[in-house]
């Protein structure tokens, strides 16, 4: 997993995978002393969105943001 950079520094992300037709997002939860994963795929997300996602990811920023705006609860998997 890659470490996000994070650049504005008010995201809750703190890493990601990519793959072929997915990414796996790794949030830091507030509330929680650990971490919670969400798997989006072109399936659960569109492929559109996921590949968004893997340039946002890549950049370190708007990755949060465009998850809470456009894909939230459209993940496929959670951990």
């Amino acid at each position: 997993m890659q470490n996000y950079k994070n650049l504005d520094g008010q995201s809750g992300i703190v890493g990601y995978e990519i793959g072929d037709d997915f990414i796996i997002v790794k949030f830091k939860e507030a509330s929680k002393s650990g971490y919670t994963t969400y798997k989006y795929s072109y399936t659960s997300a569109g492929e559109d969105e996921v590949e968004k996602m893997k340039e946002l990811a890549s950049s370190g920023d708007g990755l949060d943001e465009f998850i809470n705006s456009s894909v939230r609860k459209k993940y496929e998997d959670r951990s």
